[in-house]
């Protein structure tokens, strides 16, 4: 069957990614908000969306649709806005009767989760989030080995996600905390999730090198010590990455056996869609573990080495 959709964000950096997973599991994209007019993507995906600039006139275009009939009505808003509106772009979706499918990180505070699941309960609807390497095949295939082999068995991990940004990064959104979580809540949330999800919940939390551009240090979790580095640095690409013109690098080594997941990462999105519209979606409870890491990462001092 046939969903309504709507998203916040069309103009965004991660758009694209959400439009082509509602077009590619067969639903309709009925209205788009941006408060930048940046959106021709949507020319790409869905022609007769309506576009707003102003959240407020989207809000009563889709309060209009839900009160017209349940044809018309919005099922989903898909979440793509900054990071520290995202707690409130969601409450929007549930007052206007929709599921929603929240981009990571769901909140950046995590006692902001304990007022979701309220809302969640009272609303009767979803909140969902992108835990999208859960699904990515490498790293499922990864999974299920570590569950063969013996669980028991205590791991060392070096974790490694370099992705360049230029200037613009620290003059935006992204390069305010305040606003993004910093460089552990923006682009590492989803890497300590995985973490958790392969390795159990940690312990001891450790940061060695902190700044606007990258962090990095220890972790002590059920099943595994891990070394991590985060960056959006250009000059922390590996030289082999540089050679071959890539700008960004993952990867996972466990006791010395690298886990390259540099590509892959196309359609992930479309398989988390695939996921929550079957009933199947990642929740807060899901989102919950590594929004706490890395709240207690943001707010670890010992060892720190500025940079």
């Amino acid at each position: 069957m046939t969903s309504n959709f709507a998203i916040i964000g069309a103009a965004g950096y991660v758009a694209p990614r959400h439009l082509k997973a509602i077009r590619d599991t067969g639903n309709r994209l009925v209205a788009a908000a941006d408060p930048h007019d940046s959106v021709g993507v949507l020319d790409q995906y869905f022609t007769d969306a309506r576009y707003f600039p102003e959240i407020e006139r989207f809000d009563r275009h889709l309060e209009k649709l839900r009160r017209k009939s349940q044809a018309d009505r919005v099922d989903y808003i898909s979440i793509c806005s900054p990071n520290y509106l995202h707690d409130a772009h969601v409450r929007l979706a549930l007052r206007l009767d929709a599921h929603a499918i929240c981009e990571k990180p769901l909140v950046i505070k995590p006692w902001n989760l304990d007022y979701l699941a309220k809302l969640e309960e009272e609303s009767g609807r979803r909140i969902n989030t992108v835990l999208q390497l859960r699904v990515h095949p490498a790293v499922t295939a990864l999974k299920e080995r570590l569950e063969r082999d013996d669980r028991d068995k205590r791991r060392h991990v070096v974790l490694t996600y370099v992705t360049g940004r230029g200037n613009w990064y620290d003059v935006s959104w992204k390069g305010i905390e305040e606003r993004s979580g910093g460089v552990a809540m923006n682009i590492g949330v989803h890497f300590f999730d995985l973490l958790l999800w392969l390795f159990g919940p940690a312990d001891q939390v450790d940061v060695h090198t902190r700044g606007p551009r990258r962090i990095g240090g220890t972790l002590t979790l059920k099943r595994a010590d891990v070394q991590w580095l985060l960056s959006v640095d250009f000059q922390d690409l590996p030289r082999a990455a540089v050679q071959r013109g890539k700008t960004t690098y993952r990867s996972i080594e466990i006791d010395g056996e690298e886990v390259e997941f540099t590509e892959g990462f196309t359609d992930l999105h479309t398989a988390v869609y695939e996921k929550t519209l079957a009933g199947q979606g990642f929740g807060i409870e899901d989102a919950r573990p590594s929004i706490e890491l890395v709240h207690r990462i943001r707010h670890t001092e010992s060892n720190v080495k500025r940079s």
